[in-house]
């Protein structure tokens, strides 16, 4: 199966809030991604704004063609501006407000009445639901349970053990995805990939639909440019 390649432009916003200005442009850089073989554009506005803020939300989903990912805690002002943007795809995340970045899966088992009610309302928008869980066989049978379409599969630990012991890193992740299969989810993945372990995980993993990728793309096209960075990283998910 072929597998998206959506762009996290969280760290072009937090470059351009850095000067208080439109430079860069968060809208361009997103069509930029999109004309350079993105498969989709994905953002996580947070609710101090401190990187992607409310109006950009609104102005990428008036020119993204691709597919539309909005990350977030599903708070109030989060669902709120979820279920008016109505992109393809919200992932829940389970990120406090002050959080740095996401630095674990939800626990679905223990939030099960609270995910299930918020994924039957995104449901409802025509929104398809993604949870963020760690690679663990009960949170995903749980995340099936509760209505979600999709999860995201947490991969730091995955690219933490990877340049120790690659096989061992990958092994949870592809039992995770047969385990999803198995029970109707589709697999998506994100968090530390990088050009230095993606192509490993893409070919290990027999399931897997969509990896969400910014810090190290951005790292990545401060020396290679950013067309030759969705290029490089579009070949590591050619099919195997």
């Amino acid at each position: 199966m072929s597998t998206n390649l959506s762009v996290n432009i969280n760290k072009i916003a937090t470059l351009r809030n850095a000067r208080g200005e439109n430079v860069p442009d968060v809208v361009k850089v997103a069509v930029d991604c999109e004309r350079m073989g993105a498969n989709g554009i994905t953002v996580h506005p947070r609710p101090d704004e401190r990187h992607i803020r409310r109006a950009d939300v609104y102005d990428l989903q008036k020119v993204v063609r691709t597919e539309f990912n909005i990350e977030g805690y599903p708070a109030p002002e989060f669902m709120s501006l979820v279920t008016d943007v109505k992109p393809e795809q919200v992932t829940l995340v389970p990120d406090a407000p002050d959080a740095l970045t996401s630095s674990a899966g939800w626990n679905v088992i223990d939030n099960y009445q609270f995910l299930a009610d918020i994924t039957q309302r995104l449901k409802q928008a025509g929104i398809r639901v993604s949870i963020f869980v760690d690679p663990e066989a009960g949170q995903i049978e749980a995340a099936a349970r509760v209505g979600a379409d999709r999860v995201e599969l947490y991969t730091k630990p995955y690219a933490d053990l990877f340049p120790l012991n690659p096989e061992k890193a990958v092994s949870p992740y592809v039992e995770a995805s047969k385990i999803a299969h198995a029970v109707g989810l589709g697999v998506n993945a994100g968090h530390d990939l990088s050009l230095l372990n993606l192509e490993f995980f893409h070919a290990r993993l027999p399931y897997l639909n969509e990896v969400s990728i910014g810090h190290a793309l951005i790292c990545d096209a401060l020396y290679l440019g950013l067309a030759e960075t969705i290029k490089r990283y579009k070949e590591c998910l050619r099919v195997c």
